[in-house]
């Protein structure tokens, strides 16, 4: 603490955007070396909070204070230049360049004007040695998956040296084992000096790390807690004014017949997957990242194509070229990135919920506007999107949000097999539940669900059968808890 003050500080803070408050009135001091947790709803305004600490938006009133001196910050390199740095929830990189290049983007090696590129791969590798990330520092950053890309990122700001690191959500496409790993990490920064804000919806990773808790709710400042002296009930009640007694939601819905089996499906990624879905169940699908789960599931939607094996529809064989080929079955996939492969950000929520459906909306290719309004309007009020309207575009609205437009068009469209993958990642506690009971919803209307998430509670609580994938196969399968969640992680790890 320099002189007694806190290492940062925002007085009176006030952010608008066309007359309205993403923030109001917050008063919030970061201490020198601790670990402060951000907890809220999605649009309770932590990325606008995110966004100032870091010099992306500037504050409509109020101020910030480094170590008690008054600072304003024209752009993301003024924060940066003082030591603050933030580790995204959505990657932010150059996809098409290897991993090393993106560990020293805007701090390359170079001699002469030129690159050094054999000492930045030297370096880098290194570098993920020394943290325990098993990534090659040559690999293209696109072919990782998303979580060892944000893995990646978070290499990227330990390397550059920080005193004030934010991490947002960084854990929600790690399994448990990376999880551990970058924990290791945040906590050999914190050892060092480093103070960090760690924002999460999964409020276990919030107790285990945290020294304090704040609480936002629509824009304004709630409580400030030290974590020892609090629990996660009273959090849940900060932050969505109401009591979430079963957040795991899951209702008895009897299974039905048959909707699709695997025999042996072979395809990049994965081999010799056998498994069936029924109506009314949810088949969980549980491994570690690059188990082969994304990678099955994608191929049976028709993205890339099998290599061996068959696929039975109701009991009939099918060939599945191409997604319009499983969408014609009656399938449908929530994909595992929202915002690379579930959205067109740049389009309005109207648009994103129709997109499957304009077949449907017009004749002779032209679209019923009107029907398309109509459609729009029923998911937003059926999922509770929170949008000034439905021309207002996805990258506006919150991850949560934009969550339940991905889930919304496709049940616009309906099917009767539906594959979430990580369908919660980056969503607050009760966006969460509002999802679950759209499992419900649609279980008892009689479709069947796949389900992937890395985070185990939750594919644990609501499968009615799981099955662990390890090494591109699968290596066990469970009923409804009919297995301990340890004898699950030694499945998936192989240890």
């Amino acid at each position: 603490m320099a002189d007694g003050y806190p290492l940062f500080e925002l007085v009176g803070i006030e952010k608008r955007f066309t007359g309205t408050y993403a923030l109001k009135g917050i008063d919030l001091a970061f201490e020198p070396g601790e670990v402060h947790a951000i907890a809220g709803e999605n649009g309770a305004g932590k990325s606008t909070l995110i966004k100032l600490l870091t010099g992306a938006h500037q504050p409509s009133a109020g101020g910030l204070r480094w170590e008690g001196r008054p600072v304003a910050f024209r752009g993301p390199g003024d924060a940066l230049a003082l030591g603050i740095n933030a580790v995204h929830q959505e990657v932010v990189a150059c996809p098409h360049l290897s991993v090393a290049a993106n560990l020293y983007l805007g701090d390359e090696r170079a001699r002469h004007g030129f690159l050094r590129k054999r000492a930045m791969l030297h370096e880098g590798q290194r570098l993920l040695d020394r943290l325990g990330f098993a990534i090659r520092a040559e690999a293209t950053l696109g072919d990782l998956t998303i979580g060892q890309q944000q893995l990646v990122a978070t290499a990227r700001a330990a390397h550059r040296g920080v005193r004030f690191l934010i991490f947002d959500e960084p854990t929600g496409y790690l399994t448990r084992q990376e999880t551990e790993q970058l924990f290791r990490l945040i906590r050999a920064l914190n050892a060092d000096g480093a103070t960090i804000v760690y924002i999460s919806h999964r409020l276990e990773e919030i107790f285990e790390l945290a020294d304090r808790v704040t609480v936002l709710r629509d824009g304004r400042l709630v409580s400030t807690r030290r974590t020892a002296e609090t629990s996660e009930r009273e959090l849940i009640r900060d932050m969505v004014a109401r009591p979430i007694e079963e957040l795991h939601y899951k209702r008895a819905v009897p299974v039905g017949e048959k909707l699709l089996e695997t025999r042996s499906l072979s395809g990049p990624g994965f081999a010799d997957i056998s498994l069936t879905v029924r109506r009314g169940e949810i088949v969980g699908l549980y491994g570690l990242i690059g188990a082969g789960r994304s990678e099955f599931v994608t191929t049976l939607f028709g993205r890339h194509r099998s290599t061996g094996g068959e696929i039975l529809w109701q009991d009939a064989p099918v060939a599945i070229r191409r997604e319009v080929d499983a969408i014609t079955l009656g399938m449908a996939l929530v994909p595992e990135s929202r915002r690379d492969q579930g959205l067109c950000l740049n389009l309005g929520v109207g648009f994103n919920l129709a997109l499957p459906s304009y077949d449907r909306l017009g004749r002779f290719g032209l679209v019923d506007r009107g029907a398309e309004r109509v459609l729009a309007r029923r998911q937003i009020d059926r999922l509770n999107i929170v949008a000034p309207g439905p021309g207002i575009h996805a990258e506006a609205l919150s991850g949560g949000n934009q969550q339940k437009i991905v889930v919304g068009k496709w049940l616009e469209r309906g099917a009767r097999l539906f594959i979430f993958d990580e369908p919660t990642v980056g969503v607050d506690v009760g966006t969460k539940s509002e999802i679950y009971r759209v499992f419900a919803d649609l279980l008892d209307a009689g479709a069947g669900i796949i389900l992937i998430s890395s985070y185990l509670p939750e594919v644990y609580d609501l499968s009615d059968r799981l099955v662990v994938f390890r090494g591109g196969r699968t290596v066990a399968e469970h009923g409804w808890k009919t297995a301990e969640v340890e004898t699950i992680l030694t499945e998936a790890i192989g240890a």
